[in-house]
Protein backbone atom coordinates (compact mmCIF):
# COMPACT_ATOMS: atom_id res chain seq x y z
CA UNK A 1 0.00 0.00 0.00
CA UNK A 2 1.67 3.41 -1.41
CA UNK A 3 1.92 5.96 1.58
CA UNK A 4 1.10 9.73 1.52
CA UNK A 5 3.89 11.88 2.90
CA UNK A 6 3.24 15.91 3.76
CA UNK A 7 6.01 18.16 5.69
CA UNK A 8 5.39 21.38 6.54
CA UNK A 9 7.00 24.30 9.13
CA UNK A 10 5.69 25.21 12.49
CA UNK A 11 5.95 28.21 14.89
CA UNK A 12 5.58 28.14 18.28
CA UNK A 13 5.95 31.36 20.31
CA UNK A 14 7.76 31.03 23.14
CA UNK A 15 6.35 32.27 26.50
CA UNK A 16 9.82 34.33 26.83
CA UNK A 17 13.05 34.89 25.26
CA UNK A 18 15.54 31.99 25.07
CA UNK A 19 18.49 33.08 25.78
CA UNK A 20 22.28 31.13 25.36
CA UNK A 21 25.53 32.08 24.28
CA UNK A 22 24.86 32.30 20.50
CA UNK A 23 21.71 34.44 20.60
CA UNK A 24 18.47 34.75 21.70
CA UNK A 25 15.35 32.88 20.45
CA UNK A 26 11.91 34.27 20.53
CA UNK A 27 10.11 31.55 18.99
CA UNK A 28 10.36 27.75 17.93
CA UNK A 29 10.93 27.51 14.07
CA UNK A 30 9.91 23.58 13.65
CA UNK A 31 9.31 20.82 10.75
CA UNK A 32 7.03 18.51 10.60
CA UNK A 33 6.41 15.17 9.15
CA UNK A 34 3.15 13.35 8.78
CA UNK A 35 3.52 9.67 6.69
CA UNK A 36 0.26 8.09 5.94
CA UNK A 37 -0.55 4.83 5.11
CA UNK A 38 -4.29 3.61 4.78
CA UNK A 39 -6.05 5.07 8.43
CA UNK A 40 -2.88 5.50 10.10
CA UNK A 41 -0.58 8.24 9.92
CA UNK A 42 3.21 8.34 11.72
CA UNK A 43 4.16 12.02 12.87
CA UNK A 44 7.69 13.27 13.53
CA UNK A 45 8.87 16.71 14.61
CA UNK A 46 12.62 18.12 14.17
CA UNK A 47 14.49 21.47 14.77
CA UNK A 48 16.37 22.95 11.78
CA UNK A 49 20.19 24.24 13.25
CA UNK A 50 21.65 26.69 11.72
CA UNK A 51 24.59 25.81 13.93
CA UNK A 52 24.70 22.83 11.90
CA UNK A 53 24.24 24.37 8.48
CA UNK A 54 20.34 23.75 8.44
CA UNK A 55 17.63 26.17 7.96
CA UNK A 56 13.80 25.44 7.60
CA UNK A 57 13.97 25.27 3.82
CA UNK A 58 17.28 23.04 3.45
CA UNK A 59 15.71 20.37 6.16
CA UNK A 60 11.97 20.64 3.58
CA UNK A 61 14.57 19.78 0.55
CA UNK A 62 16.11 17.02 1.71
CA UNK A 63 12.85 15.66 2.74
CA UNK A 64 10.74 16.25 -0.21
CA UNK A 65 13.53 14.51 -2.60
CA UNK A 66 12.99 11.10 -0.83
CA UNK A 67 8.91 11.84 -1.15
CA UNK A 68 9.04 9.01 -4.28
CA UNK A 69 10.74 6.55 -2.00
CA UNK A 70 9.04 7.19 1.01
CA UNK A 71 5.61 6.49 -0.42
CA UNK A 72 7.07 3.16 -1.92
CA UNK A 73 8.06 1.87 1.25
CA UNK A 74 11.26 2.95 2.50
CA UNK A 75 12.12 2.12 5.69
CA UNK A 76 14.10 3.27 8.74
CA UNK A 77 17.59 1.17 7.78
CA UNK A 78 17.69 2.62 4.22
CA UNK A 79 17.03 6.05 5.60
CA UNK A 80 20.22 5.96 7.73
CA UNK A 81 21.97 5.62 4.27
CA UNK A 82 20.18 8.26 2.11
CA UNK A 83 20.40 11.00 4.60
CA UNK A 84 22.81 12.17 7.21
CA UNK A 85 22.39 12.80 10.44
CA UNK A 86 20.75 15.62 11.43
CA UNK A 87 16.84 17.31 11.37
CA UNK A 88 15.39 15.95 8.21
CA UNK A 89 16.47 12.64 9.14
CA UNK A 90 15.22 13.29 12.72
CA UNK A 91 11.41 13.78 11.72
CA UNK A 92 11.53 10.82 9.00
CA UNK A 93 12.93 8.55 11.73
CA UNK A 94 10.53 9.27 14.11
CA UNK A 95 7.50 9.23 11.93
CA UNK A 96 8.15 6.12 10.74
CA UNK A 97 8.92 4.64 14.32
CA UNK A 98 5.01 6.12 15.11
CA UNK A 99 3.79 4.45 11.98
CA UNK A 100 5.27 0.78 12.46
CA UNK A 101 4.13 0.77 15.95
CA UNK A 102 0.36 1.67 14.86
CA UNK A 103 0.65 -0.79 11.94
CA UNK A 104 1.79 -3.92 14.34
CA UNK A 105 -0.35 -2.60 17.23
CA UNK A 106 3.17 -2.58 19.35
CA UNK A 107 4.08 0.42 21.34
CA UNK A 108 8.08 1.76 20.67
CA UNK A 109 8.77 0.93 23.81
CA UNK A 110 7.78 -2.93 23.51
CA UNK A 111 9.68 -2.84 20.17
CA UNK A 112 12.82 -1.92 22.26
CA UNK A 113 12.00 -4.36 25.20
CA UNK A 114 11.59 -1.81 27.43
CA UNK A 115 8.92 -1.15 30.30
CA UNK A 116 6.17 1.59 29.99
CA UNK A 117 7.29 5.08 29.92
CA UNK A 118 7.57 6.29 33.58
CA UNK A 119 7.89 9.99 35.19
CA UNK A 120 11.42 11.23 34.98
CA UNK A 121 13.17 14.32 37.09
CA UNK A 122 14.23 16.95 34.10
CA UNK A 123 16.76 19.62 34.11
CA UNK A 124 14.59 23.32 34.10
CA UNK A 125 16.61 25.58 32.21
CA UNK A 126 17.55 28.91 33.33
CA UNK A 127 18.82 31.25 29.84
CA UNK A 128 21.43 33.98 30.95
CA UNK A 129 20.58 36.82 32.48
CA UNK A 130 21.89 39.08 35.48
CA UNK A 131 22.77 36.62 37.87
CA UNK A 132 20.44 38.05 40.53
CA UNK A 133 17.77 37.20 38.12
CA UNK A 134 19.07 33.78 37.52
CA UNK A 135 18.90 33.56 41.88
CA UNK A 136 15.41 34.77 41.48
CA UNK A 137 14.22 32.08 39.37
CA UNK A 138 16.57 29.36 40.64
CA UNK A 139 14.29 30.23 44.05
CA UNK A 140 11.04 29.49 42.44
CA UNK A 141 11.99 26.02 41.13
CA UNK A 142 13.76 24.95 44.26
CA UNK A 143 15.67 21.66 44.30
CA UNK A 144 15.37 19.00 41.73
CA UNK A 145 17.66 19.73 38.55
CA UNK A 146 18.40 22.88 37.60
CA UNK A 147 20.63 23.92 33.95
CA UNK A 148 22.45 26.90 33.89
CA UNK A 149 23.11 28.51 30.34
CA UNK A 150 26.57 30.93 31.02
CA UNK A 151 28.81 32.76 28.58
CA UNK A 152 32.41 34.49 28.87
CA UNK A 153 30.98 37.28 30.53
CA UNK A 154 29.96 36.72 34.58
CA UNK A 155 29.77 32.80 34.91
CA UNK A 156 30.96 32.53 38.09
CA UNK A 157 28.54 35.11 39.25
CA UNK A 158 25.87 33.72 37.43
CA UNK A 159 26.49 30.12 38.90
CA UNK A 160 26.77 31.62 42.61
CA UNK A 161 23.10 33.20 42.28
CA UNK A 162 21.87 29.90 41.19
CA UNK A 163 23.86 27.41 43.93
CA UNK A 164 22.80 29.93 46.92
CA UNK A 165 18.81 30.32 45.66
CA UNK A 166 19.13 26.81 45.02
CA UNK A 167 20.99 25.10 47.46
CA UNK A 168 19.58 21.19 47.43
CA UNK A 169 19.16 21.31 43.55
CA UNK A 170 21.41 19.33 41.20
CA UNK A 171 23.47 21.71 38.61
CA UNK A 172 24.27 21.42 35.06
CA UNK A 173 26.05 24.31 33.47
CA UNK A 174 26.26 24.85 29.28
CA UNK A 175 28.51 27.24 28.50
CA UNK A 176 27.58 26.36 24.64
CA UNK A 177 31.07 26.70 23.18
CA UNK A 178 31.42 30.08 24.37
CA UNK A 179 34.67 29.19 26.99
CA UNK A 180 37.93 28.86 25.84
CA UNK A 181 40.71 26.28 27.86
CA UNK A 182 42.11 29.69 30.03
CA UNK A 183 38.41 30.12 31.45
CA UNK A 184 38.00 26.33 31.73
CA UNK A 185 41.11 26.65 34.15
CA UNK A 186 40.08 29.57 36.02
CA UNK A 187 36.33 28.19 36.58
CA UNK A 188 37.55 25.09 37.98
CA UNK A 189 37.20 26.21 41.94
CA UNK A 190 34.05 28.12 40.61
CA UNK A 191 32.45 24.82 39.51
CA UNK A 192 33.77 22.86 42.92
CA UNK A 193 32.32 25.40 45.06
CA UNK A 194 28.70 25.37 43.34
CA UNK A 195 28.94 21.64 43.32
CA UNK A 196 28.21 21.36 40.02
CA UNK A 197 27.32 18.19 38.38
CA UNK A 198 27.99 18.33 34.97
CA UNK A 199 29.59 20.95 32.83
CA UNK A 200 28.04 21.19 29.24
CA UNK A 201 30.28 21.70 26.22
CA UNK A 202 32.52 24.45 27.86
CA UNK A 203 34.86 24.53 24.56
CA UNK A 204 33.80 25.11 20.61
CA UNK A 205 33.51 21.42 19.53
CA UNK A 206 36.76 22.54 16.77
CA UNK A 207 38.79 23.53 19.78
CA UNK A 208 38.90 20.35 22.26
CA UNK A 209 42.03 19.48 21.11
CA UNK A 210 42.73 21.10 24.22
CA UNK A 211 40.74 18.99 26.81
CA UNK A 212 43.32 16.19 26.07
CA UNK A 213 44.72 15.53 29.62
CA UNK A 214 42.53 18.43 31.30
CA UNK A 215 41.67 17.28 34.40
CA UNK A 216 38.28 18.79 35.45
CA UNK A 217 37.22 18.49 38.97
CA UNK A 218 33.29 18.76 37.36
CA UNK A 219 32.62 16.10 34.72
CA UNK A 220 32.69 17.47 31.29
CA UNK A 221 29.43 16.44 28.45
CA UNK A 222 29.70 16.26 24.80
CA UNK A 223 27.34 17.77 23.24
CA UNK A 224 28.27 19.99 19.82
CA UNK A 225 31.18 17.46 19.70
CA UNK A 226 28.83 14.48 19.78
CA UNK A 227 26.34 13.34 16.83
CA UNK A 228 26.87 10.10 16.41
CA UNK A 229 28.40 6.37 17.48
CA UNK A 230 31.24 7.12 14.22
CA UNK A 231 32.08 10.23 16.90
CA UNK A 232 33.01 7.99 20.29
CA UNK A 233 36.54 7.12 19.96
CA UNK A 234 37.79 10.60 19.66
CA UNK A 235 35.71 11.63 22.40
CA UNK A 236 37.18 9.49 24.81
CA UNK A 237 40.42 11.79 25.87
CA UNK A 238 38.34 14.71 26.00
CA UNK A 239 34.76 14.15 27.41
CA UNK A 240 33.47 11.68 30.47
CA UNK A 241 29.56 11.58 29.76
CA UNK A 242 27.95 12.71 25.97
CA UNK A 243 24.81 14.52 25.44
CA UNK A 244 22.09 12.69 22.96
CA UNK A 245 20.21 14.50 20.99
CA UNK A 246 17.33 13.00 18.33
CA UNK A 247 18.49 16.34 16.11
CA UNK A 248 21.96 15.49 16.30
CA UNK A 249 21.87 11.87 15.51
CA UNK A 250 19.05 12.00 12.87
CA UNK A 251 16.37 10.08 15.14
CA UNK A 252 16.04 7.53 17.65
CA UNK A 253 17.38 4.47 14.90
CA UNK A 254 20.89 5.79 15.63
CA UNK A 255 20.18 7.44 19.53
CA UNK A 256 19.81 3.87 20.57
CA UNK A 257 22.56 2.74 18.74
CA UNK A 258 24.76 5.56 19.83
CA UNK A 259 23.04 4.72 23.67
CA UNK A 260 24.55 1.24 24.16
CA UNK A 261 28.07 1.83 22.38
CA UNK A 262 28.51 5.03 24.72
CA UNK A 263 27.86 3.10 27.68
CA UNK A 264 29.90 -0.16 27.05
CA UNK A 265 32.36 2.79 26.28
CA UNK A 266 31.91 3.85 30.17
CA UNK A 267 30.81 7.49 28.79
CA UNK A 268 27.84 8.97 31.38
CA UNK A 269 24.86 9.60 29.52
CA UNK A 270 22.67 12.66 29.02
CA UNK A 271 19.38 13.54 26.82
CA UNK A 272 18.62 16.72 25.25
CA UNK A 273 16.39 18.59 22.84
CA UNK A 274 15.88 21.64 21.09
CA UNK A 275 13.25 23.98 22.33
CA UNK A 276 10.34 22.21 20.17
CA UNK A 277 7.09 20.39 21.48
CA UNK A 278 5.89 17.24 22.54
CA UNK A 279 6.30 15.69 19.54
CA UNK A 280 9.50 16.58 19.27
CA UNK A 281 10.99 15.09 22.68
CA UNK A 282 8.23 12.05 22.92
CA UNK A 283 10.65 9.71 20.94
CA UNK A 284 13.61 11.14 23.02
CA UNK A 285 11.75 9.56 26.21
CA UNK A 286 13.50 5.98 25.32
CA UNK A 287 16.72 7.26 25.33
CA UNK A 288 16.06 9.22 28.42
CA UNK A 289 14.46 6.13 30.29
CA UNK A 290 18.51 5.06 30.37
CA UNK A 291 20.08 7.99 31.01
CA UNK A 292 21.80 9.69 34.27
CA UNK A 293 21.00 13.37 32.78
CA UNK A 294 17.47 13.98 31.69
CA UNK A 295 17.07 17.97 30.13
CA UNK A 296 13.64 17.62 28.05
CA UNK A 297 12.08 20.39 29.13
CA UNK A 298 11.76 22.55 25.88
CA UNK A 299 8.05 22.31 25.30
CA UNK A 300 7.60 23.87 28.88
CA UNK A 301 9.42 27.00 26.52
CA UNK A 302 6.21 27.34 24.57
CA UNK A 303 2.84 28.85 24.93
CA UNK A 304 0.90 26.32 23.69
CA UNK A 305 2.15 22.78 23.04
CA UNK A 306 0.13 19.94 21.66
CA UNK A 307 -2.85 18.41 23.39
CA UNK A 308 -2.10 15.23 24.93
CA UNK A 309 1.49 16.03 25.09
CA UNK A 310 4.25 15.24 27.89
CA UNK A 311 3.63 17.59 31.14
CA UNK A 312 6.63 18.57 33.71
CA UNK A 313 5.14 19.54 37.30
CA UNK A 314 7.68 20.30 40.05
CA UNK A 315 10.47 18.86 37.61
CA UNK A 316 9.09 15.75 37.39
CA UNK A 317 8.12 15.23 33.17
CA UNK A 318 5.40 13.16 33.02
CA UNK A 319 5.05 11.18 29.76
CA UNK A 320 2.21 11.86 27.14
CA UNK A 321 -1.07 10.22 26.51
CA UNK A 322 -0.42 6.79 25.25
CA UNK A 323 -1.58 7.29 21.48
CA UNK A 324 0.19 10.48 21.62
CA UNK A 325 3.15 9.28 19.91
CA UNK A 326 4.73 5.51 19.16
CA UNK A 327 2.11 4.05 21.21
Amino acid sequence: MLRELSVFQRSFPLVAPFRISRGVKHVAEVVTVELRQGDKTGRGEAVPYARYGESVDSVLEQMQALRAELAAGMGRDELQLRLPPGAARNALDAALWDLESQLSAVPVWARLARPPHATLVSAITLGIDTPQRMGEAAARLGSGLIKIKVDAEQPAARIDAVRQAAPDARLIVDPNESWDIALLRDMQPALERARVDLLEQPLPAGADDDLVGFASRVPICADEACHVTQDLPRLRERYQAINIKLDKTGGLTEAWRLLRAARADGFRIMVGCMVCSSLGITPALEIAREAEFVDLDGPFWLQHDYPGGVRLRDGLLQPPAPAFWGG
